[in-house]
């Protein structure tokens, strides 16, 4: 026989004795009863005089230890030092002090004043919003998590102090499950104890401004409405902000922006222009910001043609079809002084550059005061140079003052004019002769002075007559009829077409021996036209 089996055996016969023993004295009692009275619900099982010493030590009052031998769950709170039970009010005391029984089923076994009573003496403080609280608010069966506690019909033991116990995990085992990191016992929003510069990510500037939901937004997780508070993504400004720059710039906006704002520009020392709509050349590479960025370096600015920033020096002469021609057809970042027109440029306008025109500088025909112009009027020759013929050529050679019917554009020495066109032709020696020769003569005054359409056709207009008018016939000398246009040697004169036909010895006679020299008015002279044809005369 086991340990076990004797201990039974000595309950029972214990029990068996008591009861032997009680109806014995049954005679002697008066008005006495076998109880005190029926047991408490909780307690009914051990209704019966077998179950007295369950509870109760033979000649003594209740065994506090026999309590806590069936209120395991208890036992382990006061022997791990927890609960009201171990508290000032509570510890050293016995069971039934508390807790008596034998008052009847519908006894309260567990009666305190709850209204009154000092939740901190669990060593649980109520704060906040839990002082509000009902005590059935937070000690029912569904908080319990302890199975063999959750069977009990009423008792307010197996809560923890998890705030999950009896709150719903708003972030869905995202975040830690100790709440009060964040929230406080009055209300759980705001969370007025999280700290975000404690988090991987420390609000700056306006982030410190931005309203939570704006980042963390609400989204469906498990089939619930689900604020995301843990995985957004944040390394890099793009994850949040929309690149206006579309990544030319590269993700590290930090390199010329900050927290305070995106308007605010740092580091400008460092800025890459060039991977802007507007690489800086030339004179703009050591321009200051502000000159162009007025206001704000974020606002756009007008770039497309350079007349966005500067002043239209040639006040719209360039403009064509209500269009802007662009500055950069003509000069360059580096200086606005200086042309890179070319001249394959100027010949897509109405005046295409030939000739000597080609090596004319730009200023001689477009500045001809301190203003530059290129909207010149007129295409004729004479609409920048001097007409220097005004009046002297007919309609007839000179079409509508046309240079180019006498002159080209390489030289204006070099005529191309047919004087054959006109009633005098040129012949012999005055294929030879230049232009001024017989149309440029100068004055009694000596001033030079130009004949075209008043010019003579006779020789003498432009020949000095050596012979002092003695061949005049009705005020007109004919050199033709003894010279040609060759040379002045008197290939055509025949003395026998004269008064004085020449035969006999006359034919060998010198012409000097008849005709001799004479002064004729102020002029010395071969006399060829003599008085008398007589012998006398002669001989």
């Amino acid at each position: 026989m086991n340990w076990k089996s004797l201990n039974y055996l000595l309950k029972v016969s214990a029990n068996k004795a008591l009861s032997v023993i009680i109806l014995l004295s049954l005679p002697f009692l008066s008005l006495a009863q076998l109880s005190p009275g029926d047991l408490a619900q909780p307690h009914s099982h051990l209704e019966g005089l077998s179950n007295c010493t369950e509870c109760h030590d033979l000649g003594k009052k209740v065994s506090s230890d026999k309590c806590l031998k069936c209120h395991t769950s208890l036992n382990d709170r006061i022997k791990a030092n927890k609960g009201f039970h171990v508290s000032s009010e509570v510890k050293g005391k016995e069971c039934i002090k508390c807790h008596s029984d034998h008052h009847g089923k519908k006894f309260e076994i567990i009666r305190f004043d709850k209204e009154n009573f000092d939740h901190n003496l669990t060593g649980y403080i109520l704060e906040g919003a839990h002082k509000n609280k009902k005590c059935a608010d937070c000690h029912k069966k569904d908080f319990i998590t302890n199975d063999d506690i959750k069977k009990k019909d009423y008792t307010f033991l197996g809560l923890n102090d998890k705030c999950l116990t009896c709150h719903e995990d708003e972030h869905q085992n995202t975040l830690s499950s100790d709440c009060i990191t964040c929230h406080t016992f009055e209300k759980f929003k705001p969370a007025s104890k999280f700290d975000h510069n404690k988090s991987k990510f420390i609000l700056k500037g306006k982030h410190k401004e931005v309203d939570c939901s704006k980042c963390h937004t609400k989204i469906q997780k498990a089939g619930k409405e689900f604020t995301q508070f843990k995985g957004i993504k944040f390394q890099n400004c793009t994850s949040c902000h929309k690149d206006v720059h579309n990544n030319k710039f590269g993700n590290d906006c930090a390199k010329c922006h900050n927290e305070n704002s995106f308007h605010q520009i740092a580091g400008l020392s460092g800025f890459n222009h060039s991977k802007t709509n507007f690489p800086l050349t030339g004179k703009h590479i050591n321009l200051d910001c502000k000159k162009c960025h007025t206001n704000k370096l974020t606002d756009p600015i007008k770039h497309n043609q350079c007349l966005d920033c500067h002043k239209d020096y040639h006040e719209g002469q360039f403009i064509k079809n209500n269009v802007r021609t662009d500055c950069k057809e003509c000069h360059t970042t580096k200086t606005f002084v200086g042309s890179s027109y070319t001249i394959e440029l100027h010949n897509k306008t109405n005046f295409k550059l030939e000739g000597a025109h080609m090596a004319t500088p730009c200023f001689v025909c477009h500045k001809k005061t301190d203003k530059w112009n290129f909207r010149i009027k007129g295409d004729k020759c004479t609409d920048c140079h001097d007409n220097t013929h005004k009046n002297h050529i007919s309609e007839k050679y000179y079409p509508e003052e046309n240079c180019t019917a006498c002159h080209t554009n390489t030289h204006w020495s070099k005529i191309k004019f047919d004087h054959n066109t006109t009633k005098f032709k040129l012949l012999g020696a005055h294929k030879k002769a230049n232009c001024t020769d017989c149309h440029f003569k100068k004055d009694e005054n000596g001033i030079k002075i130009q004949k075209f359409k008043t010019l003579k056709t006779t020789c003498v207009e432009c020949h000095t007559d050596k012979h002092a008018g003695q061949f005049d016939e009705m005020g007109n000398t004919d050199c033709l009829r003894c010279h040609t246009n060759n040379n002045w040697k008197i290939d055509k004169f025949d003395h026998n077409k004269t008064k004085f036909p020449l035969d006999g010895k006359h034919k060998d006679v010198a012409c000097a021996k008849c005709h001799k020299h004479k002064t004729i008015g102020q002029t010395r002279v071969i006399e060829y036209k003599l008085k008398s044809y007589k012998c006398e005369s002669c001989h």
